[in-house]
């Protein structure tokens, strides 16, 4: 057991655009710690994005991030030798957590046919996620949707 809570670490913002949000997003992307290469793909998806949107290329990536964080999730709840799925709200630092995740997840699905670069397949996830379309918003409709069929179960919350 741990005798005192873990500190957490402040990142530091992004050189580019000094956003500590794109900085997670840059970490969460980056594979084998090879950080350089995912700020390559990031900064490129955003510039793709200023081209394609003629708007700020970050105020896309927080809207599609604002877009894509869930509202409720489920968590197992042992009550009486029965597993329940209880709907519980999301935190701040889990919500942009899952967005990032979920926005990652779906950018690396796309087909390489139609795509051929990962920061094309980036920039097209994010924009859609700003539009309201996409694999992680879908991500996160099944998420709600799920939240709300166990709604019965929220008073077992603790």
């Amino acid at each position: 057991m741990r005798s005192k809570k873990a500190t957490r670490r402040i990142l530091a913002p992004d050189p580019i655009y000094n956003s500590r949000l794109a900085a997670r997003f840059i970490n969460k992307l980056m594979i084998s710690g090879k950080k350089t290469i995912a700020q390559k793909h990031f900064y490129s998806a955003m510039e793709q994005i200023k081209e394609e949107s003629k708007q700020e290329p970050l105020s896309v990536f927080e809207k599609a991030l604002n877009n894509v964080s869930p509202r409720m999730e489920v968590r197992p709840r042992r009550v009486g030798g029965a597993s329940y799925q209880v709907p519980v709200e999301v935190r701040g630092d889990r919500k942009e957590a899952l967005a990032i995740r979920w926005i990652i997840a779906g950018a690396k699905s796309k087909p390489n046919k139609e795509f051929h670069s990962f920061d094309k397949k980036l920039a097209v996830e994010l924009l859609d996620a700003a539009n309201g379309a996409g694999l992680a918003i879908k991500k996160r409709d099944d998420m709600q949707k799920v939240a709300n069929a166990n709604r019965a179960f929220a008073h077992f919350r603790w």
